[in-house]
């Protein structure tokens, strides 16, 4: 039987006497995972956009609210250079990004500037990366890229530079967390319990979802949360909480230190679940624990993906699925960190022909779902670090039977 993951760290205060989470020692390891992967992968330089690959290479944050107010060239060999508009000027203070690494981002606000603006931004942008890749010595090499737009590459071609994809290179660095990044993990996990607890405390009849979003939400920002992406679910029928509902709630992209959580329960209103809502749950939760229990370092996840449930064997609709595409989502590992969708991926649909080894130090969630036309859509998932014999639970809030909020006694 998995365990439930006991890594004591003593929360995210600073204080002199404990070591607590060591934001130095993350930052200098990440880096040098990334460097190693792009070494490994003959990638000697690469154009970061995504904002997750960006912070894992120079520890910085942005206001990503339109592409390319940040990026980075990150290389095997050297610093990474960082652009921000203004540089060095939108987040916090970062003496490990040397003011010479410091540069102007260049763009074209996705395009709303029109075609011939954009075109003229994305010659400038590509010049001023060529010039930094000179200097390095590395102009004739491919240029790793994660995400741009086509003025973007458009204009990297004319300048002479050619591209590859280094999404497999950043991801397989991401994919196996250090010490630090599994207590932010951990971190992100309790202050999402705290939301937990918060909207089970304000479900009852007669609210509406937004009530019990709020409260959750509200609980998780004053509990240190980065960010409250989604809190996802509600009351089914009219949007106010009814006795008897079956309330599904994903509290997805609750982040600390950047890092993410994916974490659904079940809650059902009022009263005591009947034997056919107990049924979808325990499917669920059979499902998603023995996956669990499939997870250990070396084993392939075309093993484990077998113990999800064939889409032609779905209970609804009637007879099934024809083909996996239309269930991936439904019965899911996926691995988490800076992203919601991380290596490695355990599912019907990509792990049996496309398998992956499952190492010491991964973090996922794996979750499962059921569909009931009179109940509605159910689903559990768990967040699980791969320790050494096997995975460790980091969530808490109760599984195995559903909750019951706000029971009302009769007699």
């Amino acid at each position: 039987m998995a365990k439930y993951a006991v890594r004591l760290f003593g929360g995210p205060d600073s204080a002199d006497y404990s070591e607590k989470i060591n934001m130095a020692r993350m930052r200098e390891e990440r880096l040098a995972k990334a460097k190693a992967s792009l070494k490994k992968n003959g990638i000697a330089a690469c154009l970061l956009m995504r904002p997750e690959n960006i912070r894992y290479v120079t520890s910085t944050r942005g206001a990503d609210f339109i592409n390319q107010l940040r990026y980075s060239i990150t290389f095997a060999e050297h610093d990474p250079i960082l652009y921000e508009m203004p540089p060095g000027t939108l987040f916090g203070i970062c003496p490990w990004i040397k003011p010479e690494n410091l540069r102007l981002a260049i763009l074209w606000a996705d395009g709303s500037a029109g075609p011939e603006a954009s075109y003229e931004r994305a010659k400038k942008f590509a010049q001023l990366i060529k010039q930094d890749l000179k200097e390095k010595g590395l102009e004739k090499e491919k240029l790793g890229i994660d995400m741009l737009d086509e003025p973007g590459h458009q204009a990297l071609r004319e300048a002479g530079i050619e591209t590859v994809d280094v999404m497999p290179a950043m991801l397989e660095a991401r994919a196996i967390k250090t010490e630090d990044e599994i207590n932010c993990i951990q971190m992100a996990v309790a202050i999402a319990e705290v939301g937990w607890h918060a909207l089970y405390q304000a479900l009852k009849p007669g609210v509406m979802t937004r009530e019990f979003i709020a409260a959750a939400k509200d609980a998780m920002i004053r509990a240190g949360a980065d960010d409250t992406w989604g809190v996802l679910g509600g009351a089914r029928a009219t949007g106010i909480v009814a006795v008897g509902d079956v309330i599904t709630v994903d509290f997805c992209r609750i982040t600390y230190m950047g890092y993410n959580t994916c974490y659904y329960r079940n809650i059902i209103v009022g009263r005591a679940p009947n034997d056919r809502e107990k049924d979808l749950h325990k499917r669920s939760y059979e499902r998603v624990h023995n996956v669990i229990e499939a997870i250990k370092p070396g084993v392939s996840t075309a093993d484990v993906a077998k113990h999800w449930l064939p889409c032609n064997e779905r209970r609804y609709p009637p007879g099934g699925y024809p083909t996996e595409e239309y269930v991936w989502c439904e019965d899911l590992a996926h691995g988490l960190g800076l992203w919601l969708y991380e290596y490695p991926i355990i599912d019907r649909m990509f792990s049996i022909d496309h398998p992956m080894t499952l190492e010491k130090g991964m973090t996922m969630a794996v979750e499962a779902m059921e569909m009931d036309p009179e109940v509605g859509r159910t689903k559990l998932e768990e967040m699980i670090v791969v320790g050494d014999k096997g995975a460790e639970i980091m969530t808490k809030m109760p599984i195995k039977d559903m909750m019951i909020a706000s029971p009302i006694i009769t007699a």
